[in-house]
């Protein structure tokens, strides 16, 4: 006569706990419901504020205001990317990173980068002398990311939004040189 197979609850509840904690790291792993959300982030471009008081020795001319030193339009890799990219150097000499009319998906720790790589090549990896500005503020919209002091921006050839969970770049970039 065949043997019936039985699960007893010393089996069951065990294999229960392991599947919560399998389902539990899966969830925080891949955050699926980020695919149904989105966050929008509409920032102006920063401007450096004018000194309150002219000092000895200054000019009372006006400095010009924010310069654009280069932009580049995203293309799609993992995710379907779309927007402009464009560095600017304020009037205080600080330069930002600024993405407009950006729209990529929500994803887990998706961070903004500036690459020594051409746009196709981040596909593969960030390369070497990447420079992270932060985590992606919002996955719609206009933002803008703080370049650190120092930083020479002319040695960058694209900006990525780059998900550093999976490492995969969701869409890139090139950086050309704006028209003077």
């Amino acid at each position: 006569m065949p043997r019936r197979f039985r699960l007893s609850r010393r089996t069951l509840v065990p294999g229960f706990v392991v599947l919560l904690l399998a389902a539990g790291f899966g969830l925080y792993l891949f955050q699926p419901w980020k695919a149904l959300t989105s966050t929008t982030v509409n920032e102006a471009l920063p401007s450096a504020s004018a000194p309150s008081a002219k000092e000895p020795g200054t000019s009372t001319a006006q400095p010009a205001g924010p310069r654009n030193l280069a932009e580049g339009r995203f293309v799609t890799h993992e995710h379907a990317t779309t927007g402009t990219a464009r560095t600017v150097r304020l009037t205080d000499g600080g330069q930002v990173l600024r993405l407009e009319d950006l729209k990529t998906s929500e994803g887990p720790d998706v961070r903004v980068y500036l690459s020594t790589r051409e746009a196709g090549a981040v596909k593969t990896g960030l390369g070497d002398g990447a420079v992270e500005l932060g985590k992606l503020k919002g996955n719609l919209g206009n933002q803008n990311y703080a370049v650190p002091r120092g930083t020479d921006l002319s040695k960058f050839r694209s900006v990525v939004i780059w998900c550093a969970r999976f490492s995969v770049s969701f869409g890139a970039a090139n950086l050309a040189s704006a028209a003077a």
